[in-house]
C-alpha cells in the first residue's frame, strides 16, 4: 500500500536502516516474487534483507519457527505500521530489562456516535449516556521478542499474536507493555490509511529523517 511516494514496507525498511538495524527478514507468502523484486537483498537501503517463505497461511507468530538464525532478541513488526517510534531504543529497553516479550502499546479512543441506552430485564431505562467515549490501550503491531518465545509456539500450525498472548498468560509468563504516546497509524484500517495519505508529506521529516 503506497504512502506518499513509497510503499509502506519501504517506509519501514528505510526507518529500520535509519535506526541502525542491519539485517531484516521478511516473512512472505503468495506475494513473495513481487516483494523480492522490489527489495532484493536490501543493499539499496544499507541493510541485508532475506526472506522466509510460507507455503500456507501461518498467521503472525508461527512464521518465526521457519527462521533458523533468529538472534537472542529481535524486533518483530507488522508490515502495515506507520509510526515514529524509535525502534532501536524500544529494543534496548527490552534487552536491558531482560524481558521475554514487549508490546508497544498506544491509546485509542472509541467514540460511539449515538446516545447509549441502558435497560433492565423488563426493558425499563436505567441509564443513558450521550455519545460515550471509551479509552483502550492497544497493540500497535510492534514487538521486542526474546528467542525463548519460540518454545511456546507450535510447529506446522497456524498461530497468531492472540494465540501467543493467551498461551503466555495461561503459563504465567511475563509480557510487558511499553506505553507509546507518539505517532502511529494502522494503515490496514481504511480510516487510518486515508489519514496517512493526508499527513505523510507534512510528517515526512519525522517518519523518514534521512529523507527529510
Amino acid at each position: 500500500m503506497p504512502v506518499g511516494d513509497y510503499p509502506i514496507l519501504e517506509v519501514i525498511v528505510r526507518q529500520l536502516s535509519w535506526h541502525g538495524f542491519t539485517h531484516i527478514t521478511l516473512a512472505v507468502d503468495h506475494q513473495a516474487d513481487i516483494i523480492k523484486a522490489l527489495f532484493g537483498d536490501g543493499k539499496k537501503w544499507g541493510v541485508h534483507i532475506d526472506y522466509s517463505l510460507e507455503n500456507r497461511p501461518m498467521s503472525t507468530i508461527a512464521p518465526l519457527t521457519l527462521i533458523s538464525d533468529l538472534p537472542e532478541n529481535f524486533l518483530l513488526l507488522n508490515g502495515d505500521v506507520l509510526t515514529d517510534l524509535d525502534f532501536n531504543r524500544f529494543v534496548e529497553r527490552h534487552v536491558t530489562a531482560g524481558r521475554l516479550f514487549t508490546i508497544a502499546g498506544a491509546r485509542r479512543i472509541q467514540l460511539i456516535d449515538y446516545g447509549v441506552l441502558h435497560t433492565d430485564s423488563s426493558q425499563q431505562l436505567t441509564g443513558f449516556c450521550e455519545k460515550p467515549r471509551t479509552e483502550y490501550l492497544v497493540s500497535i503491531g510492534v514487538y521486542a521478542v526474546n528467542r525463548r518465545v519460540i518454545d511456546f509456539v507450535p510447529r506446522d500450525s497456524k498461530y497468531g499474536f492472540d494465540d501467543l498472548m493467551n498461551h503466555l498468560l495461561k503459563r504465567n509468563q511475563s509480557v510487558t507493555v511499553d506505553r507509546f504516546d507518539g505517532y502511529w497509524l494502522d494503515i490496514g484500517r481504511p480510516d487510518d490509511y486515508m489519514r496517512a495519505i493526508e499527513e505523510f508529506e507534512q510528517r515526512k521529516h519525522e517518519l523518514l529523517p534521512r529523507n527529510g
